[in-house]
Formats: C-alpha cells, sequence, structure tokens
C-alpha cells in the first residue's frame, strides 16, 4: 500500500518498523518535514557512539532536516537494554515534538506498544558464566536448562535471545514467560499510535543491502573498524553491528576485504530475513506500506 501522508494525524505518534536498508529513514524524515516531529531512534546497535557508517547512522545532510534523537549516545563499552531505551523514550512521547520512532528492532516497539515485565538486572557474575558457556559450548547448550514454556516462545536460533531466557532463569528461579506473563501496562498502547510497517520484496532489498555495504565501504566503515580494533570484544553489544565481525577479520589478515564484504553483506541479508519473520507475526495489526514508494 502507498502512504498518503494526508491520512497521518500530525498530533499523534509514528512508529515505523521494517527491515534494515528498507527506506525508513526516508519515510521518517518526509513526515518530519511536512508534519513536524522529532526522529527517535528504536535500533538497538545505533545507540552506540562507535559505529556511525556502519549502522548507516543518520549523516549530517539528514540531521539538518530534522532534529533526531537517542542515536551514538550510548558508550561503546556500556550496557544498554530495551529497559534502558524505554526509560529514554517515556519523556519523549509527552514532550512539545510529536515523535516519529523509527527502527529495526522489534523487542523495542514490542515492549513500547505491549508492556515490558520488570524483570531484576542480571548480576555480573550469572552474565560472565552465560557468556563463556555461550562461547565455549553454543547457545543450544543452554536451552534444556529454560523451561518448556519459555522455551516454546523463544527464537531458539538467536543466541542472545536464548542467553537472555536463560540468564533469567538462573538469577530469579523463575522463567521468563511467567515475567512476561506479568507485564504492565504499555507506554503507548498501539491503539494510541500511527504504526506503519515496511513491506519489501526479498530480492529487491538484497540487492540494496549490497549496494549500501559497497557505499559504507566507500564513506568510511573499514576506517571505522580500524577505528575500534584495538578494543574488540565479541561479547559486548556495541561490537554486535552487522558487518564488523567481518572486516575485523580483514584487519587481523585473516580474510581479503572482498571476503568479508561477501560476508557482511550475506549477514546482513541474513538479518534482514528474521527481521522480516518477526514483522509477519508481530506487526500483523501495523499498517503495511511499499519499500518501494520510499525510495
Amino acid at each position: 500500500m502507498r502512504l498518503d501522508l494526508a491520512n497521518l494525524s500530525p498530533e499523534r505518534s509514528v512508529l515505523i518498523a521494517g527491515p534494515t536498508a528498507s527506506g525508513k529513514s526516508a519515510l521518517a524524515l518526509e513526515i518530519a518535514e511536512r508534519q513536524g516531529g522529532v526522529i527517535v531512534n528504536a535500533d538497538a546497535i545505533q545507540v552506540f557512539e562507535n559505529w556511525r557508517v556502519l549502522t548507516a547512522r543518520p549523516g549530517a545532510e539528514d540531521l539538518a532536516r530534522a532534529r533526531h534523537v537517542l542515536y551514538g549516545h550510548v558508550a561503546w563499552d556500556a550496557a544498554y537494554s530495551v529497559g534502558h531505551w524505554l526509560r529514554e523514550v517515556a519523556p519523549l512521547l509527552s514532550g512539545p515534538e510529536r515523535a516519529i520512532i523509527i527502527g529495526g528492532t522489534g523487542l523495542y516497539f514490542a515492549a513500547l506498544t505491549e508492556g515490558l515485565a520488570e524483570i531484576p538486572a542480571t548480576p555480573p557474575e550469572v552474565r560472565a558464566e552465560a557468556d563463556a558457556r555461550r562461547l565455549d559450548q553454543g547457545h543450544d547448550a543452554l536451552l534444556p536448562e529454560i523451561d518448556p514454556e519459555t522455551r516454546a516462545r523463544l527464537d531458539t536460533r538467536n543466541p542472545m535471545r536464548v542467553q537472555r531466557a536463560w540468564e533469567v532463569q538462573r538469577a530469579t528461579g523463575r522463567g521468563l514467560a511467567s515475567w512476561q506473563d506479568a507485564t504492565p501496562e504499555p507506554l503507548l498502547p498501539l491503539a494510541q499510535a500511527q504504526a506503519l510497517r515496511v513491506d519489501v520484496e526479498r530480492d529487491w532489498l538484497n540487492a540494496r543491502i549490497a549496494r549500501r555495504f559497497d557505499l559504507m565501504l566507500a564513506q568510511g566503515a573499514l576506517d571505522e573498524a580500524r577505528a575500534n580494533l584495538a578494543r574488540w570484544d565479541p561479547a559486548l553489544l556495541s561490537f554486535k553491528a552487522i558487518g564488523a565481525p567481518e572486516l575485523i577479520a580483514h584487519l587481523h589478515g585473516e580474510i581479503p576485504l572482498e571476503d568479508a564484504r561477501e560476508k557482511a553483506t550475506i549477514a546482513t541479508c541474513q538479518f534482514a530475513k528474521r527481521q522480516r519473520t518477526w514483522l509477519r507475526s508481530r506487526m500483523k495489526a501495523w499498517q503495511g506500506v511499499e519499500a518501494a514508494a520510499l525510495c
């Protein structure tokens, strides 16, 4: 469906969810320029200060067109969670400017519109044990120790989701599903927002992803990786940036740049596939928008 901006209320918050490279930013900018509003980041990696090019954070030209918040404001080695994000978003929902919340992290949107379970923070020793086991044995080794109800809800192919569920159970003695079932009221119920889901065709998106990664390399993504080389730690959340492991491997002399480019592009396409799966399963009630019409 093509979006008619005249049908959007300039008073109500707008949510724009979609896979990477689908044209979400172009839509957000157009809405902000025509109707006003502040563009709010809902991407879990774009919050970190150490990746600008590789995470496709807004550039100077976009920043000049509209106010952007929650981009690149978190230290590279800091912990950051959906709970942190919700606390930062809350005052923006009642601020003087209408919020236009954009990103590809489905968990952020789910927490915003459905509520977030108030789970106690994971103790450092539990996190360290989980990290060690995931790295040494693989995340599948954690699955048998997670309660059946939580396991049934998990994306068991996602190592960090599995680890998170294991940590909650180990730290609290209670399954993640049980905590989720006790979730409080959401900050922004879906019925009070204008929720847009950017729909994409796979081959069209994969071609865009390949072109965009080439552009990132031309804009300095390799130099950005080089700046992160000395402090590289794959256990840190900021180093989960798609394409970072491949560029770091090249800088370590393990693979040629062309191989790094190809592997990073494939990894991004696989990530986009997981995002599309989330959109189809969790955002059926959102208004679909044709990606091709945005670019």
